[in-house]
C-alpha cells in the first residue's frame, strides 16, 4: 500500500521560497520611499512656487544706527563729567559741564561794551540836536551881519555925500579945513565900518556852512536809526548775544535720547572745541544692513516687508521691518583698498548690496538691539 507520507521533495515544492519574500518586501520599501520622495518633492515645488520664490533671506545682516558724536563748541576745562557708558540718557540731558569763568569774564566786557555803544549812540543824537541849535544861531548871526552891512552902508553913503559937499565949499572956502578934515576922516569910518561889516557878513555865512557841515557828518551816524537800531549798538548786541552763547555751551546735553558709549572724558581735562568727548546711540533708531547676493535683488523693491531674526534673541522673536533703500554700491566698490577687476587673471565674485531695512518701532520697544548685532533677515518680494 502506497505511505501518503510527503516526500522531502514534496516540502520543498509547497513551501514558500524566501528569496521571492524577500523581494517583494523590498519592492514595497523601495516603491513606499519612492512615494514619500515624490510627495516630499512636490511638497517643496509647490512651497517654491507659492511662497519660497517670493522671498529672499540672508544672515549676512547687522544693526546699525546713525551714532551721534558729543562734542564741545567751546574749549576749556572739565569741571564735571554726569554719565558713564552704557548709561540711558534723554535728548537734552546734561552730559557734560565745563569750566564757565572765561565766558563769563567775557559776557560782562561784551555787556559793558554794550552800554558804551549805547551812551555813544546817544550822544550822537544830542549832538545833532546842538548843531541844528547852531545852524539856528548861525541864521541869526548872518541876518544880523546884514544889518549891521547895510548900516554901514548908509553910514559910508552919508559920509561919502558929506564929504563931496565939502569938497566942493572949500574951493570957495565956505569950509574951513578943519571941518574938510572931519568929512573925510567920517567917510574913511564908515569906509571901514562898512569893509568890516561885510568880512563879518562872510564869517557869519562861513559860521552857517561849518554847522551844517558838522550836522550833516553827525547825521550820518545816526540817520535812520534809533538807539536800539543803531549799527555800533546792534554790533556790541552781537557780541553780548555770541558771549551768552558761549555761557551756555559750557554746559553740554545729550544731542538725542540713547545709550551713552566710547566716553573718553575726565574731569579736570581740557578739551578743545570739536573733540570727541563721548557717542550716543539711538537704539530706538537703529535700522539693519541687509548684505544680499546680487542675484537675490531682481526682485527687491522699497516699501516691501521684511522679517528679521536677531541671534540675541533667536527665533522666537521677530521683528517686522520694510525695505528704505538699497546703497548706492556693493561692500568692495567702496572698501578701503577696491578690488581691481580689470587685470588679467580674473576670478568672478558674487558681490554683495547693502538693503537697508527699517524696523518696527515697538518691536524695538519691546525687544532692544544694539549697533553689530546679528541679523537674519528675510524679504517678501511678492508685495
Amino acid at each position: 500500500m502506497f505511505d501518503s507520507q510527503d516526500t522531502p521533495e514534496t516540502d520543498a515544492l509547497a513551501a514558500p521560497a524566501p528569496e521571492a519574500k524577500t523581494n517583494g518586501n523590498r519592492k514595497a520599501l523601495f516603491a513606499g520611499l519612492g512615494a514619500v520622495v515624490l510627495l516630499g518633492a512636490a511638497g517643496y515645488g509647490a512651497y517654491y512656487a507659492l511662497v519660497g520664490s517670493h522671498h529672499v533671506e540672508t544672515d549676512n545682516a547687522y544693526v546699525g544706527a546713525y551714532v551721534a558724536q558729543v562734542t564741545p563748541l567751546v574749549g576749556g576745562p572739565v569741571r564735571s563729567v554726569a554719565v558713564n557708558d552704557t548709561q540711558a540718557v534723554k535728548q537734552g540731558q546734561v552730559l557734560v559741564v565745563l569750566d564757565d569763568t572765561d565766558a563769563r569774564i567775557a559776557l560782562a566786557s561784551a555787556q559793558a561794551d554794550l552800554a558804551t555803544a549805547q551812551r555813544k549812540v546817544r550822544g550822537y543824537l544830542a549832538t545833532d540836536q546842538s548843531l541844528s541849535a547852531q545852524i539856528a544861531a548861525r541864521d541869526a548871526d548872518q541876518v544880523r551881519a546884514a544889518a549891521t552891512l547895510a548900516s554901514a552902508r548908509s553910514d559910508l553913503d552919508r559920509t561919502r555925500v558929506d564929504l563931496d559937499r565939502r569938497k566942493a565949499l572949500a574951493a570957495t572956502g565956505a569950509v574951513s579945513g578943519d571941518e574938510l578934515t572931519r568929512a573925510q576922516n567920517a567917510y574913511a569910518n564908515a569906509q571901514a565900518a562898512y569893509d568890516s561889516a561885510k568880512a563879518a557878513q562872510v564869517q557869519a555865512a562861513a559860521n552857517r556852512a561849518a554847522a551844517v557841515g558838522s550836522l550833516a557828518a553827525n547825521t550820518v551816524l545816526t540817520d535812520g536809526t534809533s538807539v536800539d537800531t543803531n549799527p555800533e549798538v546792534a554790533a556790541a548786541r552781537a557780541r553780548v548775544d555770541q558771549a551768552s552763547v558761549d555761557l551756555a555751551r559750557t554746559v553740554i546735553r545729550a544731542p538725542i535720547d540713547g545709550v551713552v558709549t566710547r566716553r573718553n572724558v575726565q574731569a579736570g581735562q581740557r578739551v578743545a572745541a570739536g573733540a570727541v568727548l563721548m557717542q550716543v546711540v539711538p537704539v530706538q533708531q537703529a535700522y539693519v544692513d541687509a548684505n544680499f547676493k546680487e542675484g537675490q535683488l531682481r526682485k527687491v523693491r522699497i516699501g516691501q516687508p521684511v522679517e528679521l531674526e536677531a541671534d540675541l534673541y533667536g527665533g522666537s522673536v521677530k521683528y517686522h521691518g520694510t525695505v528704505t533703500g538699497l546703497s548706492g554700491g556693493t561692500g568692495s566698490a567702496f572698501a578701503l583698498i577696491p578690488a581691481q577687476n580689470a587685470t588679467g587673471n580674473w576670478i568672478k565674485v558674487v558681490q554683495r548690496l547693502p538693503v537697508r531695512v527699517a524696523i518696527d518701532p515697538a518691536d524695538l520697544k519691546a525687544h532692544p538691539l544694539r549697533v553689530g548685532l546679528s541679523m537674519k533677515a528675510t524679504i517678501d518680494t511678492a508685495s
